[in-house]
């Protein structure tokens, strides 16, 4: 692959990484519900493990949660959901359900954690975005550990493509946060689709070489909820905004600790800024 980056500069973008001050994670739906995509404990227990180790570095965390329809789904006792309708129904009853289990998790650590629903809408609108920024300084200040989620019910176009990564792109903009951490059922972006193809390869590290990834990418990615490509999209997004963008296995041990120790984890976006901008 063309566009190589050196060994120098990953360095440097990890220990950027590693010395954020304010972290956004984003957990996506198979980071929490099992293979019938009903809410798994045991995954959430582990993210929460995860996220509760920055906080404990003292980070400030922002969380963006997918997994209401899948925890609705174990609740209201749905296999699959059929229409946008359901979808959305489905999501009422199971983001209760999700918080009440954040809720429990995070107090094993003596966490308080709040719930802010939001859609794209509200994060493009300039007096929206502000009190919505407000709200989560606030929240910071108190030691409390934001949880957002898209607003299913009235989001359609979140359901169908799965905007959670967009969202928590433009959340970590709007901040002002110093990395975007998007957890995953895979250890990365890869040179194929590492599901089909045994000889794909992780691919380090994103900078000069977007253009490449992105063909890999639109050639590999698969076309179901989500999908590689938008966390692609959101974690290069982050990068032109000068902050370094991380995707990685939520199944990784210790994988938010190891991103704060500059370990090489996952597939990390290099921070663009200025001059850089053009040659990458």
């Amino acid at each position: 692959m063309s566009g190589a980056i050196s060994s120098g500069e990953i360095d440097h973008a990890r220990e950027l990484a590693a010395t954020a001050d304010r972290v956004v994670v984003k957990a996506g739906t198979n980071s929490l519900t099992d293979e019938t995509s009903n809410l798994d404990d045991e995954k959430l227990d582990k993210l929460v493990d995860d996220v509760a180790d920055l906080v404990q570095r003292d980070k400030d965390v922002v969380l963006v949660s997918s997994g209401a329809i899948g925890a609705g789904k174990g609740r209201a006792g749905f296999a699959s959901e059929d229409t946008v309708e359901q979808s959305q129904a489905l999501s009422t009853i199971g983001q209760s359900h999700l918080m009440r289990r954040y809720t429990e998790s995070f107090e094993r650590y003596g966490i308080t954690v709040a719930q802010i629903l939001v859609t794209e809408h509200d994060l493009e609108n300039p007096e929206r975005f502000t009190n919505f920024k407000n709200t989560v300084d606030t929240l910071l200040d108190w030691g409390v550990v934001p949880i957002v989620n898209e607003n299913d019910a009235v989001a359609t176009e979140e359901i169908r493509i799965g905007d959670n990564d967009m969202i928590s792109s433009s959340i970590a903009i709007g901040l002002g946060a110093g990395l975007l951490v998007t957890l995953t059922d895979v250890d990365g972006v890869y040179t194929g689709n590492p599901k089909h193809d045994a000889d794909a390869e992780l691919i380090e590290a994103v900078g000069r070489n977007y253009h490449e990834v992105e063909e890999i990418v639109e050639e590999s990615g698969s076309h179901s909820f989500g999908g590689i490509r938008t966390k692609v999209s959101g974690a290069r997004r982050v990068s032109e905004h000068g902050i370094p963008a991380i995707i990685a296995a939520s199944a990784e041990p210790d994988v938010l600790a190891k991103v704060a120790a500059e370990q090489a984890v996952g597939t990390i976006f290099m921070p663009i800024n200025g001059h850089e901008t053009e040659a990458q």
